[in-house]
């Protein structure tokens, strides 16, 4: 029964991205957005949601609703520019902070970037291959592999980009890549039981290290980057400053975290508020 569900949710997930793919990017993103803005609404989630938004930032229920609004007008979006990563990081990106990349095109040396589910946090790797810097992605797998084999091609964008499952043998797989001198991105923001314990707006949080632990081990750079939806389909990718990886783990990860509290805050409506990231959260 699993499986025919799972068969039956790639038929549609394969048929929506087709019809999309057909779209110019604008205008699928445009009807994502709409789309999802009338079903997410429905969803049972937007309890959960609410209940993150209102916990985490000085908003009253009037202002938690817009942000919600907003957060399924984007999730709709980016589902619909899944078949357009390619054109959208060619043609609809504001790169800023090259210059925190410490020359990284001339070289071989590893690097991590770090980020969080905010506006498409599928273009951040892709923006850099016109500066000719490539980054390996670490994903999480959905639960349907059909739809995992979907997603992948669109975000791997048939295969020029490499791509890692966050499990034992995918990180693996990262140490690897990293020893080869290749560049690693990865989202820090959802919840890892197996993680420390650590506090982000304000509460305790279950939070990978990973990210600090590798940067520490192969001497490299650590660099934030942000993904602002500024218009449609119109972004901008910053990127900042390396973190100083000499300092102890605990407050590297206190500064990620501070890092992206800021960006959700100043656009939270861009932010994925359906993460189970808290140790409460339900």
């Amino acid at each position: 029964m699993k499986k025919f569900r799972y068969v039956i949710e790639a038929a549609l997930v394969r048929l929506l991205i087709s019809f999309f793919g057909m779209l110019s990017p604008a205008r699928a993103s445009a009807i994502g957005g709409a789309l999802l803005g009338m079903v997410g609404p429905m969803l049972s989630s937007k309890r959960k949601a609410l209940r993150h938004i209102t916990d985490s930032l000085p908003v009253d229920d009037g202002q938690a609703r817009k942000i919600l609004r907003g957060m399924w007008d984007n999730l709709g979006r980016i589902f619909a520019e899944y078949p357009h990563l390619y054109n959208i990081a060619e043609n609809h990106i504001i790169l800023e902070g090259y210059e925190h990349l410490d020359g990284l095109a001339q070289s071989a040396t590893p690097a991590i970037f770090f980020s969080a589910h905010l506006a498409n946090w599928e273009i951040s790797a892709p923006a850099l291959r016109p500066y000719n810097i490539d980054v390996d992605l670490i994903y999480r797998a959905p639960n349907n592999p059909y739809v995992e084999d979907i997603l992948q091609q669109c975000r791997s964008m048939n295969g020029a980009l490499r791509t890692y499952p966050k499990s034992s043998q995918g990180m693996r797989q990262v140490v690897s890549a990293l020893k080869q001198g290749r560049r690693i991105g990865i989202l820090i923001d959802q919840k890892y039981n197996q993680g420390v314990e650590a506090d982000f707006f304000g509460r305790p949080a279950m939070t990978s290290t990973a990210f600090i632990q590798l940067a520490k081990k192969f001497q490299c750079p650590l660099i934030p980057v942000r993904v602002e939806r500024l218009d449609g389909v119109e972004f901008r990718v910053s990127f900042y400053p390396s973190l100083d990886i000499s300092k102890d783990e605990d407050t590297l990860l206190k500064e990620a975290h501070s890092i992206l509290e800021s960006w959700i805050t100043e656009r939270p409506e861009q932010w994925l508020w359906l993460h189970k990231r808290w140790k409460v959260s339900n």
